[in-house]
């Protein structure tokens, strides 16, 4: 078996259950990947498949890669990742949606919204300083020194900067419904990232 596939986030929806509540979804397109690749415990040192997934322009790749996805035959992928799996794949299979289930628990990985240069009120929830009458510092982070002693800032201390733009994943969503016939997975919650995001779907780890 594997334990996951690519697709991007199509965006959010909503379902009726039997009992008539309104389940709030997010709509991924899952798959179809293909297997480019094998890795073995004999070769590698693990197991695991290299999947391929959306289309790419052959003026846009690279030889390198462009002689990798040859040995495949099946065109050029935009998007490469590795993910465990068994040896029963080969190269040049298909991997669809087909592998979860309703009431499957998965996480989703992807690249969350850039916000650009925030500040801590925003960026971490701080509360500001006074918003009095002479108040100089009202969106401001206040004091960030240790004093005499170890006269220094801490590294990691939070302050203004960059927000966003990083890899998160949202784990234990609850697979609400698939559709194989359209390659889509309708989860329980919200994703990370844009839509038309790339996001890794895997079996939920803590599931």
């Amino acid at each position: 078996m594997i334990n996951g596939l690519l697709g991007k986030k199509i965006g959010m929806s909503q379902v009726y259950a039997a009992d008539g509540q309104r389940i709030p979804v997010t709509v991924l397109e899952a798959g179809p990947c293909t297997v480019l690749q094998k890795k073995t415990a004999k070769a590698e040192g693990y197991e695991a498949v290299q999947l391929g997934f959306g289309e790419k322009k052959a003026q846009r790749v690279n030889k390198p890669d462009m002689g990798h996805f040859k040995k495949v035959g099946k065109g050029a992928f935009a998007h490469i990742r590795e993910f465990k799996a068994s040896e029963e794949f080969q190269v040049g299979d298909e991997v669809t949606c087909d592998i979860f289930k309703p009431g499957d628990r998965i996480d989703v990985t992807g690249t969350s919204k850039g916000k650009g240069f925030q500040g801590v009120m925003k960026r971490w929830g701080f509360s500001g300083g006074r918003a009095s009458h002479g108040s100089m510092f009202k969106r401001g982070p206040g004091a960030i020194g240790q004093s005499a002693s170890p006269s220094k800032v801490f590294k990691g201390k939070k302050m203004a900067g960059q927000m966003g733009n990083e890899r998160v994943t949202t784990q234990n969503l609850i697979v609400v419904e698939v559709r194989p016939e359209q390659n889509l997975i309708l989860v329980r919650g919200a994703v990370p990232g844009p839509k038309n995001g790339l996001v890794m779907i895997r079996k939920g780890i803590k599931a």
